[in-house]
């Protein structure tokens, strides 16, 4: 009777897990998308700065370094700061939520059920909420 119960839970962990990593992996996404170009227009001028400063140093020796190669370096730079500085809100964001979300479905919402439909429950809807709220317009 305790290994069918131990079996059942283990089962019942992985499916959730697996749904819960599936939907905030959706929310990452979302949130990322949504950031990475407000971020870019935001360190524009920053990033411009760096890289024109690196341009200047490094090409001392050559008079001209030609306009189309600054600006596809200020471009790669500015898409890959956006890129990591979105991929680290992302996942700050999506996963305070969902610990939040799990915290008070978990101990005040379905505090009265066993502990595997507290853990479904809590666990997914967390998830679910968060890929929600990810797909919405900022």
């Amino acid at each position: 009777s305790t290994g069918i119960n131990a079996e059942y839970g283990g089962i019942m962990f992985a499916i959730v897990t697996l749904i819960s990593t599936f939907l905030m992996s959706l929310a990452y996404k979302n949130v990322k998308y949504s950031l990475k170009h407000k971020i870019a227009q935001k360190r524009h001028a920053g990033v411009t700065a760096e890289v024109m400063q690196q341009v200047a140093d490094a090409s001392n020796d050559m008079k001209k370094t030609v306009k189309k190669e600054k600006d596809d370096r200020v471009l790669f730079k500015k898409t890959e700061v956006a890129d990591l500085e979105a991929t680290h809100f992302s996942i700050f964001y999506n996963n305070a939520l969902f610990l939040f979300l799990t915290i008070i479905l978990s101990f005040y919402v379905l505090k009265n059920f066993s502990a595997g439909a507290n853990y479904l429950g809590s666990s997914v809807t967390s998830a679910c909420i968060v890929a929600f709220l990810s797909t919405g317009s900022n």
